[in-house]
């Protein structure tokens, strides 16, 4: 079984990963912050330690900035509810993801926030001198920049955006679902406002960890309200970081996974996993551009990339393609709209979405060289 669906969830996962979360549900167990005893410190312990890893990773000084929640989708709800007022205007890129959009439509029912979309240019899926020209002219509150697409992999240029955004005042909110990890991230030096991450995808953790950090003086109002384990003599929220918004009893187990998948990422080397998936991604780029009849989406030729390739073969539905790379090679991927359909009308690709392939750090060129044969049999048989 050869897995390309890396971009949705990393699979396998290090070893060490699902070691951790067995050895908290054996010799851990406990609520961090809930008790005096030995095991809710430990249990308190892999938090702290999960944190500090994030901020290593990401460049950042204070881990207690950095707040938990389920996923980079939970992460943007509590930036995008807890910031925006009726009224706001709201610039967003291209290439967003429904994690975005979807709950800035439901603002745009209830509270008339006003929704602008960034086009790109025919060397860039992001027009700067039109965005440039929209900060100066129009009053937004907040900004989203989708740092890299799960549709095609461009990598927006955060280092010119995010200073535009600040010369005008206007919050930055920058989705990494898909480069953090992936992409090698200074948030020390492009100083956004707030960064949305996941666990599942580059960071080698298990699905229901991510969260986001949150730079001084931004103060989203929390969506949940309860339990900390802190200033319990009071019904008040905490106003202190994370407690303001971390309330329940945390997902303990899946967290001391992320460390362990954070740990994984440090011994192993970023720079390392980035030089290994683009190797991969490089060489199914230059063999599909190959094979007649195959259409490939790729960034434009000012964007950077991530290791995501998206096709499509003439005459062929892309659901069709997948279930035979599945059934014939057993061939993991992902078909359709990738949960941006936003995405897909930028590119051309609305309603039929692309068979998207994303390699891993557990993939080799001996599976990429099995995925080329897969496809070019495929396009083939269509074609003869």
């Amino acid at each position: 079984m050869i897995y390309l669906d890396n971009a949705a969830t990393s699979f396998p996962k290090p070893k060490t990963v699902s070691a951790a979360m067995i050895d908290y549900l054996e010799n851990v167990g406990a609520s961090p912050g809930r008790s005096g005893h030995h095991l809710a410190a430990a249990a308190g312990r892999i938090l702290f330690q999960t944190r500090k890893a994030l901020t290593r990773l990401f460049k950042l000084n204070d881990p207690g900035r950095i707040i938990f929640s389920e996923n980079a989708t939970a992460a943007l709800n509590l930036a995008l509810f807890g910031l925006l007022l009726p009224g706001d205007r709201v610039l967003v890129s291209g290439l967003e993801h429904n994690s975005v959009m979807r709950p800035l439509r439901r603002l745009e029912e209830i509270h008339r926030i006003t929704i602008d979309i960034l086009p790109g240019t025919p060397t860039s899926h992001y027009d700067l001198k039109l965005m440039a020209h929209w900060c100066e002219q129009k009053k937004y509150r907040l900004a989203v920049i989708n740092q890299g697409s799960n549709v095609i992999g461009s990598l927006a240029p955060l280092s010119t955006m995010l200073p535009l955004l600040k010369e005008y005042n206007i919050i930055s909110v920058v989705d990494g679902a898909q480069s953090a990890g992936a992409h090698p991230l200074d948030l020390g030096t492009l100083d956004p406002d707030i960064f949305c991450f996941t666990g599942h995808k580059s960071l080698f953790g298990p699905p229901g960890t991510g969260g986001l950090y949150l730079k001084a003086g931004i103060e989203p109002q929390p969506l949940i309200y309860g339990g900390t384990g802190s200033r319990s003599e009071t019904e008040q929220q905490p106003e202190f970081l994370p407690d303001r918004y971390e309330s329940g009893t945390p997902n303990t187990v899946g967290l001391a996974g992320l460390k362990a998948g954070l740990e994984f990422i440090e011994e192993t080397g970023l720079e390392n996993i980035i030089a290994h998936e683009k190797i991969l991604a490089e060489t199914l780029r230059h063999n599909l551009r190959e094979i007649p009849g195959l259409t490939l989406y790729e960034p434009r030729s000012d964007d950077e990339k991530l290791p995501v390739v998206s096709f499509t073969l003439a005459g062929l539905s892309c659901s069709e393609i997948g279930s035979r790379l599945g059934r014939d090679f057993t061939i993991m991927t992902r078909v359709g709209l990738h949960c941006a359909p936003r995405a897909h009308q930028n590119i051309g690709t609305l309603p039929q979405g692309t068979v998207r392939l994303s390699p891993g750090y557990f993939n080799n060129t001996e599976e990429i060289t099995e995925v080329i044969r897969a496809i070019t049999i495929i396009a083939g048989g269509h074609n003869a």
